[in-house]
């Protein structure tokens, strides 16, 4: 099976942008800018910019994620890669690429996070995925009821 998961470290570029679908499902956009440092020639540090990349997150995590990052917090996230593709209105095809959140948290290398736990809990009420129709993932096999916080 074909695995096409990507991690990526960098910089939330704006405040996530939450929004619901008509359905009720929520999902959060947001941008990571990634750098790369290295020692130039001169041995002075020098920062290469990468690259932006699109992110979005749903239901649960989506919220999650709108309550806790904000623009400038240093991000360490995994996901899938998947490209849109769309007409514009001169008829013109267009794609883009972004990235699927399966997992976030803040990179602890130059700060400190305090990790609460959430509330909300939907998990194991939809189908696994993100985007396009898939609203969250379910719970584990052998994971506590959704009551219990599904730890």
């Amino acid at each position: 099976m074909a695995d096409n998961t990507v991690t990526i470290v960098g910089n939330v570029t704006d405040d996530p942008e939450l929004r619901f679908t008509p359905n009720g499902a929520a999902v959060a956009n947001f941008t990571v800018a990634v750098n790369r440092r290295f020692k130039g020639q001169s041995g002075q540090w020098e920062d290469k910019l990468d690259g932006f990349f699109r992110c979005s997150c749903w239901r649960d995590m989506a919220e999650n994620v709108s309550e806790s990052l904000q623009k400038g917090t240093r991000v360490v996230l995994t996901g899938r890669l998947q490209q849109r593709s769309w007409e514009d209105n001169d008829g013109n095809k267009r794609s883009s690429f972004e990235i699927q959140v399966d997992e976030v948290g803040p990179s602890l290398r130059w700060a400190t996070a305090q990790v609460t736990k959430s509330q909300r809990s939907t998990r194991g009420s939809a189908p696994s995925g993100g985007g396009g129709g898939d609203w969250g993932a379910p719970a584990p096999v052998g994971s506590p009821p959704a009551e219990d916080g599904g730890f």
